[in-house]
């Protein structure tokens, strides 16, 4: 089954501590030598400042015995907004972290890795994104506090990558196992950690209700998928149009008739005499 789906991504990460802590030392931008060695699972339901506000849910809250915060999510399809809650989301986990009266000092880095299964960046040959409050003119001068990685899968090309075995495999993993794959790159397997994950993935120890619920998923995409589609055909031939007619107000001034206008706009004469 594909790792990809709500509910298997959830049963692979949120239910083995063991699994997660691979994938998350493998692909955050964390300082040398201080790896995850232990990870908490938390609430994943993020309280808003506005009561009326809806609460935002992460598919994986956690922190490290450090106390760093991790957040985790996967997105299938890309939107504008999506940026906007990430940053959200990882900026109330950040100041959520002390009560009225506590120290600055006591404050923990937060880290938001959010993994994409749309191209969004416009960048062909990069897949790894990593995001940081840092000086416009001095690079290594940055604010530590809050650093956010987006994971562009489609972008990835394991031929292309050979830096970070472990990171290569595991988004080898995101990559290339999808519903119904029966042959199992030896790679992938020799990593323990992940030859567990995708055993979690196998279809034969998923209730008839998961199955149903992972289905289920997969037909909430592909609506919305159909809705982004068919909006952006609307806007396309909307945007024509206003260009047709902004090209006929054009000639109409010019003097053309409305037989030679119709035929270089392609509107019609009735849209041509209402100008």
């Amino acid at each position: 089954m594909d790792p990809k789906n709500d509910l298997t991504f959830k049963k692979v990460f949120a239910e083995n501590p063991r699994v997660l802590i691979s994938f998350l030392n493998a692909l955050l931008p964390l300082p040398e030598n201080e790896p995850i060695t232990e990870i908490e699972y938390m609430p994943s339901e993020i309280l808003p400042d506005l009561p009326k506000l809806k609460n935002t849910i992460v598919d994986i809250r956690c922190k490290d015995r450090k106390g760093r915060q991790i957040l985790v999510e996967m997105q299938i399809i890309w939107s504008d907004s999506f940026t906007t809650r990430v940053l959200y989301n990882a900026s109330k986990a950040f100041s959520q972290q002390i009560q009225k009266g506590d120290s600055y000092f006591s404050l923990l880095p937060v880290y938001s890795l959010s993994i994409v299964n749309q191209r969004f960046s416009e960048q062909n040959a990069l897949w790894y994104h990593h995001f940081f409050l840092s000086h416009q003119g001095l690079t290594n001068w940055k604010i530590p506090g809050l650093s956010f990685v987006f994971l562009e899968i489609p972008n990835f090309m394991a031929e292309n990558y050979v830096e970070k075995r472990v990171r290569a495999l595991w988004m080898r993993f995101l990559k290339e196992i999808k519903d119904n794959t029966t042959m199992i790159a030896d790679e992938l397997l020799e990593v323990p950690e992940i030859a567990e994950a995708i055993g979690i993935l196998n279809k034969s120890s998923y209730s008839k209700a998961e199955l149903m619920e992972y289905e289920k998923y997969w037909d909430v995409v592909r609506t919305q998928q159909a809705f982004i589609q068919d909006a952006e055909a609307r806007g396309e031939a909307k945007g024509e149009f206003k260009t047709a007619v902004k090209t006929a107000e054009k000639l109409k001034i010019r003097g053309m008739t409305p037989v030679e206008i119709s035929e270089i706009t392609g509107l019609s004469m009735d849209e041509i005499n209402l100008l």
